[in-house]
């Protein structure tokens, strides 16, 4: 609407003065009234949120957190051999439902673009974040006007009216923002970063707190103030549930403590301007620095050509780490496309794809697809994630490269990826409950048990049906029970 209005002011002054002005010079006074209603918009949103820090605190109660999904674990199965070369027959499979994963949004961007500033006064933060160096400029008068924060409603407001109105925290932001474009962070990684900052700033809790929530804040992301006592806490909204979280339900909308394990909190209920919740999808491959794991050599048993050496980033594994695991629009089943649909690393691309490119090369779309199915069936060992880790944990296909162990959901993920950068073809997950299997849409005719979707034939590929070809379902499968997964 404001870019609207200013076309508006612009064509009126043009007409108004056409007679009297040199045109040229009627569109530069124009562009500095637009930028100073800019600066004077994002201004007034700031004098407008320090003052209902002043006055808008609330008391909350925690909800509990949404149970991360425990499904009963069917064990793998292998192929009995002489099973292995039988005709493959088509056979429709019936599926008792679809499963979307809505279309990432573009990020958070700040209400309006932040200028950049002339600070004498500013020094060059220098951090590590996953092993990457990191460089923010800061200026020193946020150490004084942060120190000693207390959590009381005037110190705060005061506080965020002295940071927003001398703008000395303008070239900070626009630092943040760039290393979110240089490194390709995504939303979950972008706010571990500004806390990264403020830590290496401040020792201080609750002034880590309030520099983290302001550039967090002014960079576009819907959070909430919460306190308890005079602990200062940050809350973020999310438009993902997250499992084994307990979160804060205002107006409808989940905000999850960040690093607080409060269950009752005062919380000042104030919105920003065209605030957006975080993410947790993750569709740019983040590039921290290259820090390669111990190699690790991978053979296919019915193909034994195809042999891989591959080293993963320790640092992304580090990242995934912190990961929190999530559903979309209350369904469980999404939380697997999630880590399907995030890309591979570039390095582990680079070693990766050309070796396996090569063991497939000149071979029709079932027979690649067959190597790349009893690689990954073979490969890797099978254990239950309740053995490894005491919980369920699914893997990004990095992970499924890295650990030791690995389950039907990490393989289905993994084979997924592959099929889709080497051969080019559309994948789906298909769950069976207790287990996840996965089927391919063949542009070639393949025989085999198949799922109908859009007129498009997927034909079952199962990882975890050891040694079975493409086309096979995992015995005891009920098929009327089967959902499909759909992946970009």
């Amino acid at each position: 609407m404001k870019q609207v209005a200013f076309i508006i002011i612009l064509c009126t002054s043009l007409s108004c003065n056409a007679q009297t002005a040199d045109p040229h010079s009627v569109y530069e006074k124009f562009k500095q009234q637009a930028k100073q209603e800019y600066s004077d918009f994002r201004r007034q949103a700031n004098a407008q949120y320090a003052k209902f820090l002043d006055e808008s605190w609330k008391r909350f109660n925690a909800l509990p957190a949404i149970p991360k999904p425990k499904d009963e674990t069917i064990p793998p199965v292998i192929v009995v051999e002489e099973d292995k070369d039988k005709p493959i027959e088509n056979r429709a499979i019936p599926i008792k439902d679809v499963v979307t994963t809505p279309q990432p949004l573009s990020q958070p961007i700040p209400v309006e673009p932040i200028k950049e500033q002339q600070q004498p006064n500013e020094e060059l933060v220098k951090f590590e974040y996953y092993g990457t160096e990191c460089a923010i400029r800061i200026n020193n008068e946020v150490r004084n006007m942060l120190s000693n924060l207390k959590s009381d409603n005037s110190n705060l407001s005061k506080v965020w009216t002295s940071l927003s109105d001398k703008g000395v925290l303008n070239n900070t932001i626009r630092d943040c923002l760039s290393l979110r474009i240089s490194l390709s962070l995504c939303d979950w990684a972008y706010l571990n970063l500004l806390f990264s900052l403020s830590k290496v700033i401040f020792s201080n809790c609750n002034e880590t707190t309030m520099l983290t929530s302001y550039i967090y804040c002014q960079s576009g992301y819907r959070m909430r103030l919460g306190r308890n006592g005079q602990n200062l806490y940050l809350l973020y909204a999310s438009e993902h549930g997250i499992y084994d979280m307990d979160y804060f339900k205002i107006d409808n909308i989940k905000y999850y403590p960040f690093k607080c394990n409060e269950n009752q909190l005062e919380i000042c209920d104030a919105s920003f301007p065209q605030e957006k919740p975080l993410s947790l999808y993750i569709p740019l491959q983040q590039t921290f620095e290259y820090k390669p794991s111990n190699l690790r050599t991978l053979i296919s048993k019915r193909y034994p050509d195809v042999e891989v050496r591959v080293q993963v980033n320790t640092n992304m594994i580090d990242f995934y780490n912190t990961y929190p695991t999530s559903e979309i629009n209350g369904n469980v089943m999404t939380r697997w496309a999630m880590y399907a649909n995030t890309p591979l690393d570039e390095h582990v691309k680079s070693q990766l794809y050309p070796k396996l490119a090569e063991k497939i090369s000149g071979l029709n779309q079932l027979e690649a697809a067959n190597k790349l199915l009893n690689w990954v069936q073979t490969a890797f060992v099978y254990e239950y994630d309740d053995k490894v880790w005491g919980h369920d944990r699914a893997f990004f296909s990095e992970e499924t490269l890295y650990y030791p162990y690995c389950d039907c959901e990490d393989r289905a993920i993994l084979f997924t990826r592959l099929v889709r950068d080497l051969l080019g073809l559309q994948t789906i997950l298909v769950y069976y409950p207790g287990h996840l299997a996965c089927a391919v849409c063949f542009t070639d005719k393949v025989a085999g048990d198949y799922i109908l979707l859009d007129g498009k034939r997927f034909v079952i590929t199962d990882p975890t049906y050891i040694g079975a070809p493409v086309g096979k379902t995992m015995p005891d499968m009920d098929n009327t029970q089967a959902s499909v997964i759909l992946l970009n």
